[in-house]
């Protein structure tokens, strides 16, 4: 189940949610360190690519190569630090000014264009009044002064120009003193925030989600730092006790001897497992994931009961932690009266497992167990290989589950009902 979700780097979001914190921590690492694997060997693969080419373009007679200094690095130029540029901070200073500048002239545009429209409407006006006054008049005198009247038209409008010419003047001084003064205060208002470190509201909202985001990465880096603990922790402790189990081939061709096969048939303290617990390892197609309860009993029935899974150590009986098919919430109102460190394993529907399900102080944790390959193992918790599902439990009975958790399995939680909840797996 780990390969294929590290093959694929998708995990299913309802068994997602079977996890609990410290699995999708352990599996989230898996997962990125699967990523730079991937990443390492791209990036191999790039170099060496680009090595070749490289030895064509050479055998070609065209290449590229880069200029190298005295201590036979790459040559780098960083403007500002070579010698004969400016300080950093006349550049900066430059720059500043020339922002200041640029604003105030673009705001200098914007007051002459209103200005040079106000100018151009008033004298539109007064030329038109004054036309229509002399038209008006000289429709009163003889024809004979009609050249006199025309001269004087010509006079006035003369006048009404150069009136004109000299406000479009004016205007554009003051537009030009108002630009270097508003120039000057942004220059000054630049400098001053840069000195004093004030920012606008989209500067303090991007600080606010950087220092988010910089706390978020710090608490994945913790979380991942500690996974990776634990997984070295896990590993080692395991290697020491000598509980690891290397399956690749432990259960090729395994299946019960026939005195095992004879002392489960003859067995008579739990009747359910007669003409059962003996079955042959019947070849079937099992699919990727449970889609329902029917084939759970079957894959119960066809794999696990021949790996003496839920049995106790060199006996025919059911362990009193082992549970059928039940709910998490079943299972948690199971535990709901017990001490901690109380648990039970059920059967899962999720996944080619089972789920252990563990009292804590202050609630419960459920950690999934996967069961598909040729080994028992938690899924992104535990590294450990455990030959049987009763080696799993037993070896956790005397090393915790996870260093932040410190779960150890001290009580079994057994069964309230009659029959009980795993009797459809044996029947």
């Amino acid at each position: 189940m780990l390969q294929q979700i590290l093959r694929d780097m998708y995990i299913d979001p309802e068994l997602l949610a079977e996890l609990n914190e410290e699995q999708k921590q352990i599996l989230f690492y898996k997962m990125r360190e699967e990523q730079l694997r991937r990443w390492k060997e791209r990036e191999e693969k790039a170099r060496m690519e680009e090595a070749v080419l490289r030895k064509t373009a050479r055998c070609n007679g065209k290449h590229v190569q880069w200029l190298r200094g005295k201590d036979g690095e790459v040559w780098v130029w960083v403007m500002g630090e070579a010698p004969g540029d400016k300080p950093y901070e006349q550049i900066s200073e430059e720059l500043i000014a020339e922002r200041a500048r640029q604003q105030a002239q673009k705001e200098a545009e914007e007051l002459w264009r209103q200005k040079e429209a106000e100018i151009t409407k008033k004298f539109r006006d007064a030329m038109a009044q004054e036309k229509a006054r002399i038209v008006a008049e000289k429709w009163k005198i003889e024809i004979e002064d009609r050249k006199a009247a025309k001269l004087e038209e010509e006079k006035i409008q003369e006048e009404l120009k150069k009136r004109e010419e000299e406000e479009r003047q004016k205007g554009e001084e003051q537009i030009r003193q108002q630009e270097e003064i508003r120039a000057k205060e942004l220059y000054l208002s630049l400098k001053q925030a840069q000195q004093h470190g004030q920012h606008s509201d989209d500067d303090q909202e991007w600080e606010e989600q950087l220092r988010r985001s910089k706390a978020a990465d710090e608490e994945r880096s913790h979380k991942a730092r500690r996974a990776r603990d634990e997984y070295r922790r896990q590993s080692l402790r395991a290697i020491q006790k000598g509980r690891v189990a290397g399956l690749s081939n432990l259960f090729q061709g395994t299946s019960l001897n026939n005195d095992q096969e004879i002392k489960l048939n003859n067995n008579s303290a739990n009747p359910l497992l007669k003409e059962r617990v003996a079955l042959p390892l019947n070849i079937w197609e099992r699919p990727s994931r449970p889609f329902s309860r029917d084939v759970v009993i079957r894959w119960f029935k066809e794999e696990q009961i021949p790996r003496r899974a839920g049995f106790e150590r060199n006996t025919n009986r059911i362990a009193r932690w082992f549970h059928g098919i039940i709910s998490r919430q079943e299972a948690e109102e199971l535990l709901m009266n017990k001490s901690e460190g109380t648990f039970l394993v059920r059967v899962s529907e999720k996944i080619w497992g089972y789920a252990l399900s563990y009292r804590q102080q202050s609630g419960f944790k459920h950690f999934l167990v996967d069961a598909s390959g040729d080994f028992y193992s938690f899924l992104g918790v535990d590294p450990n290989r455990h030959a049987t599902l009763t080696d799993l439990i037993d070896f956790h009975k005397e090393e915790i589950i996870t260093s932040s958790g410190a779960e150890l399995l001290l009580e079994p939680c057994g069964q309230q009902k009659n029959p009980p909840d795993y009797s459809p797996l044996f029947e």
